[in-house]
């Protein structure tokens, strides 16, 4: 017999249910009476099971012997084959994780990150500057498409005539479920021949040779950036083979500035409807040195979901899962779980601690970035807070098709200045 609960657990495999935003609602019902449940997915696929508990997320996060990212991190199913073209660092464990985050990790602690902000504030005043002087514009166009691109940029030592190309393969390889983005809509017949490609998108051919040629010119020409320390760098005495470095430079290109702009978009959506949240930070910007940033992104996570692959049976709270089940981590219900987050529905600046989870939660998956993105989060707001009376929307959201990232294609809206 089919229960409601069964209706919504394989409602979350459907990128259609996301297109007005995270089914709030869906992730409340699940967390209090199916919080591990089972997700049916459309053949080749097999399902997966649902994570929607703070608490489990955290557990699953945690435990790399039973719950493995060797297998992939998004829900495709991927054999042997692809698995040894497309793998990045993200879809490794530890030892490997270990060596490949280790030859970046020192550049995004907070001591060089903040080496940044002046920079970066130039940056976001510049372009808000020219965003605002409009009154009435696309937000994701003129502000948060423009921002992490430039300080990723910065710190590939990219050409500032290549924003563009950045920007646009971002949103062709994380679209690639959304027909306006998608070379190959997912699950198409067309998307077989790029089957061995990241994200099954051609995109990543054109972001390999693009990388190739930025790291062919260091090798002759090194500089002091993260290009550089790529292409010098060693694993196991070894030089990274240039299915590495592509990955690499990939997962750098997007995740450099992709879930950035969607956390600095949903900022945006989230001052707009609750105006008396950007009221309270115009009159107090130092909240945002505080746990109010977090409270901001808890609110408005850019990221749907990870997954991890079962490599035994185990359980996950109450629930038996079997060795190579699908394990989906979905990280906006965990952020609005009342047993972990007081009165999770509410947005409280006041909150003095958030769980957060949008940047993942202990492991050694936690976000690399998670400093600067909340660097490049706050100096947006400050400024932006700074410059603006009011906002409001000047016409539909228009969301991006996927239960992958949550994000936002198009969103108009209207300022007045101070």
């Amino acid at each position: 017999m089919t229960t409601a609960t069964d209706a919504m657990a394989a409602a979350l495999a459907d990128p259609d249910t996301f297109v007005a935003g995270p089914p709030w609602e869906l992730f409340a019902t699940l967390r209090a009476q199916e919080p591990v449940a089972w997700s049916p997915e459309p053949l080749p696929h097999h399902g997966f099971w649902s994570v929607t508990r703070h608490a489990d997320i955290v557990a699953v996060s945690r435990d790399v012997e039973s719950f493995t990212s060797t297998r992939g991190v998004s829900l495709e199913e991927l054999d042997d084959n692809q698995l040894e073209h497309r793998t990045s660092m993200i879809d490794t464990d530890p030892p490997r994780h270990t060596a490949l985050r280790k030859i970046l990790a020192s550049q995004f602690v907070p001591r060089v990150i903040n080496g940044y902000e002046s920079f970066l504030r130039g940056v976001v005043a510049r372009t808000l500057d020219s965003a605002l002087s409009l009154g009435t514009f696309d937000f994701v166009e003129k502000v948060s498409s423009e921002i992490p691109v430039r300080v990723l940029a910065r710190m590939l030592s990219v050409p500032d005539a290549d924003h563009g190309k950045l920007t646009a393969w971002g949103d062709r390889l994380v679209g690639t479920s959304d027909p306006e983005f998608a070379d190959a809509l997912a699950g198409s017949e067309e998307s077989e021949q790029y089957r061995l490609l990241p994200f099954r998108s051609p995109a990543a051919l054109e972001v390999f040779e693009y990388g190739r040629a930025l790291q062919a010119e260091r090798r002759t020409h090194p500089k002091d950036d993260l290009l550089t320390r790529l292409v010098e760098a060693e694993v196991d005495g070894e030089p990274l083979s240039q299915r590495d470095l592509d990955s690499y430079f990939l997962l750098l290109s997007l995740a450099g500035q992709e879930t950035t702009r969607q956390a600095i978009t949903l900022l945006m959506l989230t001052l707009i409807e609750n105006p008396a949240a950007l009221t309270r930070l115009q009159e107090q910007p130092e909240l945002l040195a505080g746990p109010a940033l977090d409270e901001l992104l808890r609110w408005g996570p850019p990221v749907y979901h990870m997954r991890r692959t079962a490599t035994r049976d185990a359980m996950i709270g109450e629930t038996a899962v079997k060795a190579g089940d699908k394990i989906a981590m979905w990280y906006p219900s965990g952020n609005r779980d009342s047993d972990v987050i007081p009165h999770a529905d509410v947005l409280d600046l006041d909150r003095s601690n958030v769980d957060l989870l949008t940047f993942g939660k202990g492991g050694p998956h936690f976000c690399l970035g998670s400093f600067l993105a909340k660097m490049e989060y706050r100096v947006t707001a400050e400024e932006l807070l700074s410059r603006i009376d009011s906002a409001v929307l000047a016409g539909p959201v228009e969301r991006l098709r996927s239960n992958f990232v949550n994000g936002v294609k198009r969103m108009p809206v209207t300022v007045t200045l101070r």
